[in-house]
């Protein structure tokens, strides 16, 4: 067992305010992938190595901000809590209060390519291939903005680096959100970014992705997995619903109780 045990630090959620407005480290996470993802698009664009110009390519990165901001909002309000949102549809449009969904994000982009690829006329694999390298980027900035919010936290555990996380009890969990940044951020861009820099296959690129992020998690997942359905709402049974905080980690006083089929093995 630990004698030293790491505590997760206290870290305000809100980065600065501007008078009534009040700038969330998650929001300036979500700038900075799209901002990394805008960079590293104009630079294949100026390479020549992309089926897009750079005007559309404006065009695609603001269908693609609004596919990650309505489909992570809308999946959400479907995946996590819908009896909530049913009696209160008006806290739908409250995106200020929190609550986005990776998997909603990820069909809102899917979508809003598919809108892009239409209205330009463009291949919609070969776009795919074009932005699967951009993505692994904004998923690394937004675990990180999970980890600045203390969610999102993975199973009890005895390791050296095991954290205790405000909600999730007084025992030490995986930072399961650093292991994302680290896993299916930083890692799987480098591998993506290396393998697209030549020529492959019309969709090859696009198909690694999936593949490549669950072979990456499910090599880390034997050790670290609470559930078998990352993202997904677990709960414990004692409270029937899932957790706003341990949401895709687990109930502070038992093992997990998944609410959907799982998708991929992970932290839970």
């Amino acid at each position: 067992m630990n004698f030293t045990v790491l505590v997760h630090p206290h870290i305000d959620p809100v980065a600065f305010s501007i008078g009534p407005l009040a700038v969330r480290w998650y929001g300036l996470m979500y700038l900075a992938g799209f901002a990394a993802a805008w960079w590293l698009g104009v630079g294949r664009i100026a390479r020549g190595a992309a089926p897009v110009t750079r005007r559309q390519f404006d065009d695609l990165l603001f269908v693609a901000v609004l596919g990650v901001i309505l489909g992570g909002r809308l999946g959400y309000v479907l995946f996590y809590k819908p009896g909530h949102y049913l009696s209160n549809p008006l806290e739908i449009f409250a995106i200020w209060q929190g609550g986005m969904s990776f998997h909603g994000g990820l069909l809102g982009v899917m979508a809003a390519m598919a809108f892009a690829a239409w209205r330009h006329r463009i291949d919609y694999l070969r776009l795919m291939d074009f932005v699967a390298p951009l993505c692994p980027l904004g998923i690394a900035a937004g675990r990180m903005g999970n980890f600045i919010n203390g969610e999102l936290w993975g199973r009890v555990t005895d390791v050296p680096w095991g954290m205790v996380f405000r909600g999730a009890g007084d025992a030490p969990r995986h930072p399961s959100q650093l292991y994302q940044f680290a896993l299916e951020g930083m890692l799987l861009f480098i591998i993506l970014w290396w393998y697209s820099a030549k020529p492959r296959p019309r969709g090859a690129v696009s198909a690694a992705s999936p593949t490549l992020s669950s072979a990456i998690w499910r090599s880390a997942s034997p050790w670290a997995s609470g559930c078998a359905c990352r993202w997904w709402p677990v709960a414990s049974r004692s409270t029937g619903g899932a957790d706003a905080r341990s949401i895709g980690g687990v109930a502070p006083d038992r093992e997990p109780k998944c609410l959907f089929p799982p998708l991929r093995q992970g932290l839970g």
